[in-house]
């Protein structure tokens, strides 16, 4: 399991003072998000689960374009 150690974003600034376009973007946008960035690696929460839940649902859903309505649907997002 990967640690979640706030210190390892020191690496930033170094990608921020390499001047190289790609991590000079990438740095600035996580910086930019802050509190954010900061709480995703303090507090222990994950969205892992329902991130799962959501791409099934959309799985299931695309599999059913031009075959199924919303009854149909709903029977196989509860059955899994």
């Amino acid at each position: 399991m990967a640690t979640r150690d706030v210190a390892a974003l020191a690496w930033l600034v170094e990608a921020q003072a390499s001047g190289l376009p790609s991590f000079v973007s990438l740095a600035a946008g996580i910086q930019a998000d802050g509190p954010p960035a900061d709480a995703a690696l303090r507090l222990p929460w994950s969205t892992g689960p329902v991130e799962g839940h959501v791409c099934r649902v959309k799985l299931i859903k695309r599999q059913g374009y031009g075959r199924a309505r919303l009854d149909l649907l709903r029977a196989r997002v509860l059955a899994g």
